[in-house]
Protein backbone atom coordinates (compact mmCIF):
# COMPACT_ATOMS: atom_id res chain seq x y z
CA UNK A 1 0.00 0.00 0.00
CA UNK A 2 1.32 3.56 -0.99
CA UNK A 3 0.01 6.84 0.67
CA UNK A 4 0.16 9.08 -2.47
CA UNK A 5 -0.47 12.84 -2.94
CA UNK A 6 -3.61 13.27 -5.73
CA UNK A 7 -4.18 16.59 -4.82
CA UNK A 8 -2.52 20.08 -4.11
CA UNK A 9 -3.81 23.56 -3.32
CA UNK A 10 -2.94 26.63 -2.18
CA UNK A 11 -4.05 30.20 -0.84
CA UNK A 12 -2.61 33.40 -0.10
CA UNK A 13 -4.58 37.03 0.99
CA UNK A 14 -4.63 39.56 -2.27
CA UNK A 15 -3.38 41.75 -0.17
CA UNK A 16 0.24 41.61 -1.29
CA UNK A 17 2.90 43.82 0.94
CA UNK A 18 6.26 44.62 -0.41
CA UNK A 19 9.62 45.55 1.32
CA UNK A 20 9.45 49.30 -0.38
CA UNK A 21 6.18 49.36 1.90
CA UNK A 22 6.95 47.80 5.12
CA UNK A 23 10.10 50.49 5.12
CA UNK A 24 7.83 53.65 5.49
CA UNK A 25 6.82 52.26 8.67
CA UNK A 26 10.04 51.03 10.38
CA UNK A 27 13.67 51.58 9.72
CA UNK A 28 14.23 49.57 7.34
CA UNK A 29 15.40 49.07 3.30
CA UNK A 30 14.09 46.63 0.60
CA UNK A 31 18.12 45.88 0.09
CA UNK A 32 18.54 45.16 3.93
CA UNK A 33 15.41 43.01 3.45
CA UNK A 34 16.40 41.10 0.84
CA UNK A 35 20.10 40.56 1.52
CA UNK A 36 19.56 39.24 5.26
CA UNK A 37 16.71 36.93 4.47
CA UNK A 38 15.69 36.53 0.73
CA UNK A 39 12.07 38.09 1.64
CA UNK A 40 10.95 40.99 -0.79
CA UNK A 41 7.02 40.35 -0.38
CA UNK A 42 4.04 38.92 1.36
CA UNK A 43 0.78 38.29 1.63
CA UNK A 44 -0.99 39.79 4.49
CA UNK A 45 -4.81 39.13 5.87
CA UNK A 46 -7.32 41.81 6.38
CA UNK A 47 -9.44 41.94 9.22
CA UNK A 48 -12.20 39.94 7.82
CA UNK A 49 -9.80 36.97 6.91
CA UNK A 50 -9.34 33.86 9.45
CA UNK A 51 -7.01 30.98 9.14
CA UNK A 52 -10.32 28.43 8.34
CA UNK A 53 -11.04 31.21 5.28
CA UNK A 54 -7.36 30.56 3.44
CA UNK A 55 -7.69 26.75 4.60
CA UNK A 56 -10.81 26.10 2.84
CA UNK A 57 -9.92 27.90 -0.40
CA UNK A 58 -6.73 25.78 -0.27
CA UNK A 59 -8.65 22.57 0.52
CA UNK A 60 -10.78 23.34 -2.16
CA UNK A 61 -7.99 23.75 -4.44
CA UNK A 62 -6.53 20.51 -3.62
CA UNK A 63 -9.75 18.84 -3.89
CA UNK A 64 -10.85 20.05 -7.12
CA UNK A 65 -7.17 19.00 -8.58
CA UNK A 66 -7.76 15.26 -6.47
CA UNK A 67 -11.43 14.94 -8.68
CA UNK A 68 -9.77 15.78 -11.74
CA UNK A 69 -10.05 19.48 -12.58
CA UNK A 70 -7.33 21.57 -12.20
CA UNK A 71 -8.59 24.71 -13.65
CA UNK A 72 -9.18 27.79 -11.90
CA UNK A 73 -12.91 28.58 -13.08
CA UNK A 74 -14.21 28.98 -9.25
CA UNK A 75 -17.28 27.38 -10.37
CA UNK A 76 -16.12 24.71 -11.51
CA UNK A 77 -13.35 24.39 -8.46
CA UNK A 78 -16.99 24.18 -5.87
CA UNK A 79 -18.59 21.30 -7.92
CA UNK A 80 -15.33 19.15 -8.14
CA UNK A 81 -14.60 20.01 -4.46
CA UNK A 82 -17.61 19.13 -3.12
CA UNK A 83 -17.82 15.98 -4.87
CA UNK A 84 -14.79 15.22 -3.68
CA UNK A 85 -15.12 16.41 -0.01
CA UNK A 86 -17.76 13.51 0.54
CA UNK A 87 -14.73 11.03 -0.34
CA UNK A 88 -12.36 12.23 2.71
CA UNK A 89 -12.00 9.97 5.86
CA UNK A 90 -9.76 12.83 7.97
CA UNK A 91 -8.87 16.15 7.80
CA UNK A 92 -5.84 17.52 9.88
CA UNK A 93 -5.02 21.05 10.11
CA UNK A 94 -1.76 22.54 10.84
CA UNK A 95 -1.60 25.56 12.70
CA UNK A 96 0.23 27.94 15.52
CA UNK A 97 -3.13 30.89 14.52
CA UNK A 98 -6.37 29.37 14.94
CA UNK A 99 -9.67 30.95 14.42
CA UNK A 100 -10.69 30.67 17.79
CA UNK A 101 -8.66 29.72 20.93
CA UNK A 102 -9.15 26.17 22.18
CA UNK A 103 -12.11 25.23 19.88
CA UNK A 104 -13.42 24.55 17.90
CA UNK A 105 -10.72 23.25 15.67
CA UNK A 106 -10.04 25.11 12.66
CA UNK A 107 -10.20 21.61 10.83
CA UNK A 108 -13.83 21.17 12.07
CA UNK A 109 -14.59 24.43 10.70
CA UNK A 110 -13.33 23.63 7.44
CA UNK A 111 -14.76 20.15 7.62
CA UNK A 112 -18.64 21.56 8.23
CA UNK A 113 -17.78 23.86 5.44
CA UNK A 114 -16.58 21.57 2.72
CA UNK A 115 -19.33 19.55 3.24
CA UNK A 116 -17.06 16.68 4.35
CA UNK A 117 -19.53 14.60 6.27
CA UNK A 118 -17.84 11.61 6.53
CA UNK A 119 -14.46 13.00 7.63
CA UNK A 120 -12.84 13.08 11.62
CA UNK A 121 -11.34 16.86 11.86
CA UNK A 122 -8.84 17.81 14.32
CA UNK A 123 -6.03 20.68 14.12
CA UNK A 124 -2.12 20.35 15.43
CA UNK A 125 0.29 22.97 16.78
CA UNK A 126 3.51 22.06 15.82
CA UNK A 127 4.53 25.33 14.13
CA UNK A 128 6.43 25.62 10.99
CA UNK A 129 6.81 21.59 10.73
CA UNK A 130 3.23 21.19 10.98
CA UNK A 131 3.09 19.65 7.60
CA UNK A 132 5.71 17.30 7.69
CA UNK A 133 3.88 16.06 11.10
CA UNK A 134 0.73 16.23 9.38
CA UNK A 135 1.63 14.05 6.23
CA UNK A 136 3.28 11.24 9.29
CA UNK A 137 0.23 11.28 11.25
CA UNK A 138 -2.43 10.57 8.24
CA UNK A 139 -0.66 8.07 6.87
CA UNK A 140 -0.32 6.13 10.28
CA UNK A 141 -3.95 6.90 10.35
CA UNK A 142 -4.75 5.85 6.69
CA UNK A 143 -2.62 2.89 7.14
CA UNK A 144 -4.00 1.29 10.55
CA UNK A 145 -8.15 1.13 9.55
CA UNK A 146 -8.57 -0.35 6.12
CA UNK A 147 -11.67 1.61 5.39
CA UNK A 148 -9.66 4.57 5.46
CA UNK A 149 -8.66 5.84 2.15
CA UNK A 150 -8.60 9.71 1.97
CA UNK A 151 -7.17 12.35 4.05
CA UNK A 152 -6.78 15.88 3.52
CA UNK A 153 -3.69 17.92 5.38
CA UNK A 154 -3.39 21.52 5.76
CA UNK A 155 -1.59 24.06 7.09
CA UNK A 156 -2.72 27.60 7.46
CA UNK A 157 -1.59 29.96 9.54
CA UNK A 158 -1.69 34.14 9.77
CA UNK A 159 1.35 34.88 11.44
CA UNK A 160 1.00 38.83 10.25
CA UNK A 161 -2.00 38.19 12.78
CA UNK A 162 0.55 37.92 15.90
CA UNK A 163 3.15 40.32 14.64
CA UNK A 164 4.08 42.97 16.48
CA UNK A 165 4.45 45.85 13.63
CA UNK A 166 7.03 48.01 15.73
CA UNK A 167 9.67 45.13 15.92
CA UNK A 168 12.11 45.44 13.28
CA UNK A 169 13.44 42.23 13.81
CA UNK A 170 10.69 40.14 13.03
CA UNK A 171 7.55 41.76 11.46
CA UNK A 172 9.72 41.77 7.81
CA UNK A 173 9.98 37.98 8.36
CA UNK A 174 5.90 36.73 7.82
CA UNK A 175 3.03 36.26 5.60
CA UNK A 176 -0.34 34.58 5.53
CA UNK A 177 -1.05 31.72 3.49
CA UNK A 178 -2.46 28.01 3.03
CA UNK A 179 -1.48 24.86 1.31
CA UNK A 180 -3.04 21.28 1.31
CA UNK A 181 -2.75 17.96 -0.15
CA UNK A 182 -4.60 15.19 -0.68
CA UNK A 183 -3.39 12.06 -0.12
CA UNK A 184 -5.06 8.55 -0.88
CA UNK A 185 -3.84 5.00 -0.08
CA UNK A 186 -3.62 3.22 -3.20
CA UNK A 187 -2.42 -0.68 -4.19
CA UNK A 188 0.27 0.72 -5.77
CA UNK A 189 4.38 -0.27 -3.97
CA UNK A 190 5.50 2.00 -1.13
CA UNK A 191 8.75 -0.22 -1.30
CA UNK A 192 10.76 -1.46 -4.27
CA UNK A 193 10.70 -1.09 -8.06
CA UNK A 194 7.73 1.39 -8.38
CA UNK A 195 7.20 2.82 -5.21
CA UNK A 196 4.82 5.53 -4.72
CA UNK A 197 3.82 8.20 -2.14
CA UNK A 198 5.42 9.14 1.39
CA UNK A 199 8.17 6.52 1.84
CA UNK A 200 10.23 8.16 4.90
CA UNK A 201 9.48 10.20 7.85
CA UNK A 202 11.58 11.71 10.31
CA UNK A 203 10.27 13.81 13.39
CA UNK A 204 12.19 15.21 16.36
CA UNK A 205 11.72 18.17 18.63
CA UNK A 206 13.70 19.95 21.93
CA UNK A 207 11.84 21.27 24.07
CA UNK A 208 14.56 22.78 26.05
CA UNK A 209 14.54 25.83 23.53
CA UNK A 210 10.86 26.40 23.47
CA UNK A 211 11.74 29.94 24.50
CA UNK A 212 13.05 30.98 21.13
CA UNK A 213 10.34 31.25 19.36
CA UNK A 214 7.26 32.15 21.62
CA UNK A 215 3.66 33.73 22.27
CA UNK A 216 3.95 34.75 26.02
CA UNK A 217 0.57 35.97 26.43
CA UNK A 218 -2.73 34.95 26.44
CA UNK A 219 -2.32 31.71 27.09
CA UNK A 220 -3.09 29.46 30.42
CA UNK A 221 1.19 29.78 31.40
CA UNK A 222 0.25 33.86 30.98
CA UNK A 223 -3.61 34.55 31.13
CA UNK A 224 -5.36 37.51 30.70
CA UNK A 225 -7.98 38.37 33.60
CA UNK A 226 -10.83 40.25 34.25
CA UNK A 227 -10.12 43.91 34.67
CA UNK A 228 -6.56 43.52 33.26
CA UNK A 229 -5.32 46.48 31.12
CA UNK A 230 -3.70 44.88 28.05
CA UNK A 231 -0.45 46.45 27.22
CA UNK A 232 1.27 43.63 25.10
CA UNK A 233 -0.98 41.86 22.44
CA UNK A 234 -0.25 38.19 21.65
CA UNK A 235 2.63 38.65 19.89
CA UNK A 236 5.09 35.97 18.31
CA UNK A 237 8.62 36.79 19.95
CA UNK A 238 11.69 35.26 18.59
CA UNK A 239 15.49 34.94 19.33
CA UNK A 240 17.08 35.29 15.73
CA UNK A 241 20.25 33.46 16.50
CA UNK A 242 19.36 31.29 18.89
CA UNK A 243 16.36 29.87 15.65
CA UNK A 244 19.12 30.87 12.95
CA UNK A 245 21.82 27.95 15.02
CA UNK A 246 18.88 25.75 15.03
CA UNK A 247 17.77 25.85 11.85
CA UNK A 248 20.80 24.98 10.47
CA UNK A 249 21.15 21.97 12.38
CA UNK A 250 17.72 20.71 12.13
CA UNK A 251 17.86 21.18 8.76
CA UNK A 252 21.00 19.47 7.81
CA UNK A 253 20.13 16.13 10.32
CA UNK A 254 16.80 15.61 8.72
CA UNK A 255 18.11 15.64 5.80
CA UNK A 256 21.07 13.14 6.24
CA UNK A 257 18.49 11.11 8.23
CA UNK A 258 16.03 10.81 5.50
CA UNK A 259 18.51 9.91 2.82
CA UNK A 260 20.08 7.57 4.99
CA UNK A 261 16.99 5.86 6.16
CA UNK A 262 16.17 5.45 2.35
CA UNK A 263 19.03 4.27 0.93
CA UNK A 264 19.26 7.03 -1.53
CA UNK A 265 21.89 10.12 -1.60
CA UNK A 266 20.97 13.82 -2.72
CA UNK A 267 21.60 13.39 -6.73
CA UNK A 268 19.08 11.24 -6.85
CA UNK A 269 16.72 13.42 -5.04
CA UNK A 270 14.69 15.93 -7.69
CA UNK A 271 13.71 18.32 -5.41
CA UNK A 272 14.28 19.83 -1.48
CA UNK A 273 11.32 21.68 -0.14
CA UNK A 274 12.47 23.44 2.67
CA UNK A 275 10.31 25.01 5.66
CA UNK A 276 10.58 28.97 3.93
CA UNK A 277 11.78 30.97 7.21
CA UNK A 278 15.07 32.15 5.75
CA UNK A 279 16.58 31.76 2.77
CA UNK A 280 20.34 32.37 4.85
CA UNK A 281 19.22 29.44 7.05
CA UNK A 282 18.51 27.43 3.60
CA UNK A 283 22.11 28.25 2.25
CA UNK A 284 24.08 27.76 5.19
CA UNK A 285 22.67 24.24 5.27
CA UNK A 286 23.17 23.47 2.01
CA UNK A 287 26.98 24.26 2.31
CA UNK A 288 26.93 22.13 4.89
CA UNK A 289 25.94 19.35 3.27
CA UNK A 290 27.40 20.27 0.13
CA UNK A 291 24.27 20.01 -1.93
CA UNK A 292 23.78 22.80 -4.87
CA UNK A 293 21.04 25.21 -3.66
CA UNK A 294 19.69 24.20 -7.30
CA UNK A 295 18.46 21.46 -5.56
CA UNK A 296 16.08 23.52 -3.05
CA UNK A 297 13.24 24.93 -4.09
CA UNK A 298 12.80 28.34 -2.45
CA UNK A 299 9.38 31.01 -2.86
CA UNK A 300 10.19 32.66 0.25
CA UNK A 301 11.08 36.09 -1.77
CA UNK A 302 7.09 36.38 -2.43
CA UNK A 303 5.70 34.66 0.25
CA UNK A 304 8.00 35.32 3.23
CA UNK A 305 7.34 32.79 6.01
CA UNK A 306 3.96 31.53 6.35
CA UNK A 307 4.44 29.11 8.92
CA UNK A 308 2.77 25.23 8.41
CA UNK A 309 1.65 26.85 4.90
CA UNK A 310 5.01 27.25 3.62
CA UNK A 311 5.79 23.57 2.45
CA UNK A 312 2.48 22.52 0.65
CA UNK A 313 2.49 25.81 -1.12
CA UNK A 314 5.27 25.10 -2.50
CA UNK A 315 4.62 21.64 -3.35
CA UNK A 316 1.75 23.10 -5.10
CA UNK A 317 4.08 25.58 -7.33
CA UNK A 318 6.01 22.81 -8.28
CA UNK A 319 3.03 20.88 -9.20
CA UNK A 320 1.01 23.06 -11.16
CA UNK A 321 4.10 24.97 -13.11
CA UNK A 322 4.98 21.30 -14.25
CA UNK A 323 7.81 21.04 -12.38
CA UNK A 324 6.95 17.56 -10.50
CA UNK A 325 6.99 14.25 -12.64
CA UNK A 326 6.25 10.82 -11.77
CA UNK A 327 8.51 8.91 -10.41
CA UNK A 328 10.32 11.89 -8.83
CA UNK A 329 12.06 12.40 -5.61
CA UNK A 330 10.46 15.09 -3.07
CA UNK A 331 12.02 15.87 0.05
CA UNK A 332 10.64 17.92 2.61
CA UNK A 333 12.24 19.64 6.04
CA UNK A 334 10.13 21.71 8.04
CA UNK A 335 12.04 23.36 11.57
CA UNK A 336 10.37 25.86 13.98
CA UNK A 337 8.85 26.62 17.34
CA UNK A 338 8.49 24.12 19.52
CA UNK A 339 11.35 23.55 18.91
CA UNK A 340 10.48 21.14 16.65
CA UNK A 341 12.03 19.60 13.33
CA UNK A 342 11.83 16.85 10.52
CA UNK A 343 10.62 16.00 7.03
CA UNK A 344 9.35 13.50 4.86
CA UNK A 345 10.49 11.58 1.51
CA UNK A 346 7.84 11.65 -0.81
CA UNK A 347 7.49 9.64 -4.42
CA UNK A 348 5.57 11.66 -6.55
Amino acid sequence: MAIEIIGTGRAVPPRRVSNDEIATRIDTTDEWIRSHTGIGNRHVSGDDIACSDLALIAAKNALAMSAGYTGTDADEVEKAAAKAAETIDVILIATATPDHYGCPSVACIVQGKLGAVNAAAFDITVSCTGFAYGLEIVAGLLNIREERKRALVIGSDLLTKVTNWEDRSTCILFGDGAGAVVVEKTDAPSTGSGRRGVVQGKLWADGTGMNSIIMKNGGTRNPYKKGDIVEKAIYLEMNGQEVYNFAVGAISKTIKALLEADGITADDVTRIVPHQANARIVQAAARRLRIPMEKFYLNIEEYANTSSASIPIALDELNRNGQLKKGDIVLTVGFGGGLAYGGNIIIW
